[in-house]
């Protein structure tokens, strides 16, 4: 199957935004992945651990062993699921709410100096953008 030129060139600029994002993004106390998990959890609630690792691109093994990183730094709590007791359930607390919001904050901040260098034009066309991206967001997302 050939790919659209056009869904090609789309692909390139969301890899380069990606990068871009990813530069900036302050990296103090999270990684990407712990960050990315710990934004599901807050998004979504709490999750089965054997749900997590597939969503965030990492082993079962690696999950786990995030999970129990995050639970020793008190950012998430792991229990059991009360209608089987066998299955562990990961949530999200508050301190774990906390820096998924001081992570968002200081992507914020650093995106905002890079758009205030944009053109009005350019900035107008990025929030007309907005809504598109928030349905494309939700295809790339659906669980």
């Amino acid at each position: 199957m050939r790919i659209p030129d056009e869904d090609a060139v789309i692909a390139t600029a969301f890899e380069h935004l990606y990068a871009g994002l990813r530069r900036i993004t302050p990296r103090e106390e999270l990684s990407l992945t712990a960050a990315s998990t710990l934004a599901r959890l807050e998004r979504s609630g709490p999750h089965r651990l054997c749900e997590l690792h597939a969503p965030e691109g990492v082993s079962q093994p690696a999950m786990t062993q995030l999970v129990t990183r995050l639970e020793r730094d008190g950012l998430a709590t792991r229990g059991s699921d009360p209608a089987d007791g066998r299955v562990v359930v990961v949530g999200i607390t508050d301190a774990g709410r906390e820096a998924v919001a001081r992570r968002r904050a200081g992507r914020a901040e650093a995106l905002s100096a890079v758009l205030r260098q944009l053109a009005a034009d350019d900035r107008a066309a990025l929030t007309a953008a907005l809504p598109a991206l928030d349905r494309l967001n939700d295809l790339l997302t659906k669980d």
